[in-house]
């Protein structure tokens, strides 16, 4: 009995390492879906990727983890034959940059100034190599890459989820690529380690659903695709959420009380709060 015992042990350790191979392999699939004409969404590994085909090139929005390169690549391959040309980063996550140094060819990098501050910091970006994989062009409030149907224009509207979030325009295509700064229906995710901001996030919302115009589809950072309603609902919510908190802290209560008693309109009833008491503890935090 105790050498069956051993046999079993030593087949089920030998088998390991060809499920966790097949295990990797499962987790390197990644699914596209068509959003407009030339315009497809591509999901899994990360942060959602947009793959913009224009007569140039593809414009590559977000690269997901590291080692989903490849992943990218192939379903781009899928719809076509053209090369990935430009590469836009909407923030400084690994989720979004992760592989960046996996796409072959001269391709010109992307992102907000603040954003290739912060992704300067990050360890895969550091060395020689690394470094070669850093936006090369940055801008400041706004800027347009092409022209004509295939335009893309890059927006900053300040603090959110971190300093240098980018939300990207398809004005041919009335959609817009959100990254972080709308990732889903739900508590953003503030990271105040690469500037994020609880008390300004509601402004920067404000400022992009005033000030971009003709946009009709949205593609989130971390869910399906959606409409301008949403990201409208999303900032709407997001000062819902600040103003409850500012006269928590008015009132004197703790951090823990505030979350506890935290109670939004009803409109808002569809709106996870994964994040509620930690989104509470920052917003406290900047408001002293």
């Amino acid at each position: 009995m105790k050498r069956l015992a051993v046999l079993a042990s030593l087949l089920i350790v030998g088998a390991l390492p060809v499920l966790m191979t097949q295990g990797q392999a499962q987790q390197n699939v990644a699914e596209i879906q068509k959003v407009k004409d030339n315009l497809y969404m591509i999901s899994g590994g990360g942060g959602n990727t947009a793959a913009f085909i224009t007569d140039k090139g593809v414009v590559v929005v977000d690269t997901k983890l590291a080692k989903w390169g490849q992943a990218i690549l192939d379903k781009i391959k899928s719809v076509t034959d053209k090369p990935v040309t430009i590469i836009i980063n909407t923030h400084t996550h690994g989720d979004h940059v992760g592989s960046n140094n996996e796409f072959p060819g001269n391709i010109e990098f992307v992102a907000h100034e603040n954003c290739k501050a912060s992704m300067e910091k990050m360890p895969q970006f550091q060395s020689e190599e690394g470094k070669k994989f850093l936006p090369r062009r940055t801008y400041k409030d706004k800027m347009s890459l092409l022209g004509g149907k295939d335009k893309v224009d890059l927006y900053y509207f300040g603090r959110g989820h971190t300093s240098g979030d980018t939300i990207i325009v398809f004005p041919a295509l009335r959609t817009m690529h959100t990254g972080d700064l709308f990732a889903a229906k739900a508590t953003p995710l503030i990271d105040t380690n690469n500037g994020g901001s609880g008390v300004e996030y509601p402004n920067t919302l404000k400022n992009a659903a005033s000030r971009i115009k003709d946009v009709e589809t949205v593609i989130p950072g971390h869910s399906p695709v959606t409409d301008w309603k949403a990201f409208q609902e999303f900032a709407e919510f997001n000062r819902a959420f600040l103003e409850e908190v500012q006269q928590s802290k008015k009132e004197g209560k703790s951090v823990e009380d505030a979350a506890a008693a935290l109670k939004l309109p009803e409109k808002f009833k569809d709106f996870g709060t994964p994040r509620l008491k930690d989104n509470v503890t920052k917003i406290y935090t900047e408001l002293k």
